[in-house]
């Protein structure tokens, strides 16, 4: 398989339906939302897969996905390093398994979140069939922009947390402004939680998984 990062895969319990791609946030690792894949794939009908950001030997440890001079807008070239790494392995992991992104549900926490939406919408890049995004943003980065042509009606969860401490609730507000107006279908979840994953934003996503991947 081209292209290689640190990931786990949790195997489907029969022919795969599809696959669920989760990206863990800053300082976390591929084992992180790796319990994840289990509650919003109970049935195990999908090729599950979690990532582990390149960078290493980065306060305050653990992996990440690119250095942040300011929420909200990636260090450039570690965010290219990582979005062209995250690229070639999903691609290369799917071709592989002979699973479409067209089956394929991609999303992540705080980071991750922001990886995800750089797959997912980038421009030249396959639609997935769905994007979870937990508590990031769609990144303001040179070198990358949204293309939202072609992606109407694609399904996109954000759930963000009203009384974050690290990424304020306005930038998930902006992006469901902005690819709801790009006619993308946007199921928006702001809840009193912080810079965590609520259980009352699991029950959407686990739902939003099964009828995407039908």
């Amino acid at each position: 398989m081209s292209g290689q990062l640190v990931h786990r895969i949790r195997e489907p319990a029969g022919e795969p339906a599809g696959a669920l791609i989760l990206n863990h946030g800053r300082g976390a690792d591929e084992n992180d939302l790796y319990g994840l894949l289990d509650e919003l794939d109970p049935e195990r009908r999908l090729l599950g897969v979690t990532t582990g950001a390149p960078l290493t030997n980065v306060p305050p440890g653990g992996r990440h996905w690119y250095l942040v001079p300011r929420v909200g807008y990636p260090d450039p070239v570690t965010f290219a390093g990582s979005y062209a790494a995250l690229r070639e392995f999903l691609d290369g992991l799917l071709a592989e398994r002979e699973i479409g992104w067209s089956r394929t549900v991609v999303g992540g926490f705080s980071m991750g979140a922001v990886m995800s939406y750089a797959v997912g919408l980038g421009q030249g890049r396959p639609s997935p069939v769905a994007i979870l995004a937990f508590s990031g943003f769609v990144p303001t980065v040179d070198g990358w922009q949204p293309d939202l042509d072609g992606r109407a009606a694609l399904p996109v969860l954000i759930h963000h947390g009203r009384n974050d401490p690290v990424i304020p609730v306005e930038f998930a507000r902006g992006a469901s402004e902005l690819l709801t107006a790009g006619g993308l279908a946007v199921d928006y979840v702001e809840t009193d939680a912080g810079h965590w994953l609520p259980p009352e934003a699991v029950a959407p996503a686990r739902e939003l998984v099964a009828t995407s991947t039908a």
